[in-house]
C-alpha cells in the first residue's frame, strides 16, 4: 500500500513551493505527460500552467522526495477552521529556534511555545494558515 497527503489550497503552487523548501522536496514533474494529454485532446491549455518554467497541471502539484507524496489541490474557499490533522516536523531540541527562523523566512507564522512534561514544540501556520509544529 502506499498513500498521500492532499492538502486544499487556494494557490497550489505557492503552497507546494513552501512546504518542498520547508522540507527539502522538490515539486513532481508530470509536464511529459501533460504534453501527452494535451496532445491528444485529452485537456486544454487553460487547465494547465506554466510555474517555474515547468508545465503543471493548474489546480493540482505535488510534492516528493520529502517522506510521502504531498498533493496540493485548488479549492475555492478560505481555511475557516482549525486542522484535523497537521505535520510535525522533528528537527530536535537544539535546533527548533533555527529552523523556525528559517521557515518563517520561507513565509510561514510562529505561534505559541509549548513545553510540557511529553516535549518542546512551536506552534506554526504555513502560508495558507495551516497548523503545523516544529519539535
Amino acid at each position: 500500500m502506499s498513500w498521500q497527503l492532499t492538502i486544499d489550497a487556494r494557490d497550489p503552487h505557492a503552497l507546494a513551493d513552501f512546504w518542498a523548501a520547508a522540507l527539502g522536496g522538490e515539486l513532481e514533474d508530470n509536464a511529459e505527460l501533460i504534453a501527452g494529454v494535451l496532445d491528444r485532446g485529452w485537456a486544454q491549455e487553460s487547465d494547465t500552467l506554466v510555474h517555474h518554467g515547468r508545465r503543471y497541471w493548474r489546480d493540482l502539484v505535488a510534492v516528493r522526495g520529502a517522506g510521502p507524496r504531498l498533493l496540493f489541490q485548488r479549492v475555492p474557499e478560505e481555511k475557516a477552521v482549525k486542522n484535523r490533522l497537521h505535520l510535525d516536523l522533528h528537527v530536535g531540541e537544539e535546533r527548533i529556534r533555527p529552523e523556525v527562523e528559517r521557515l518563517v523566512a520561507l513565509g510561514a507564522v510562529e505561534g505559541k511555545e509549548w513545553r510540557e512534561v511529553g516535549g518542546h514544540w512551536i506552534a506554526m501556520t504555513d502560508p495558507e494558515g495551516n497548523e503545523f509544529d516544529v519539535e
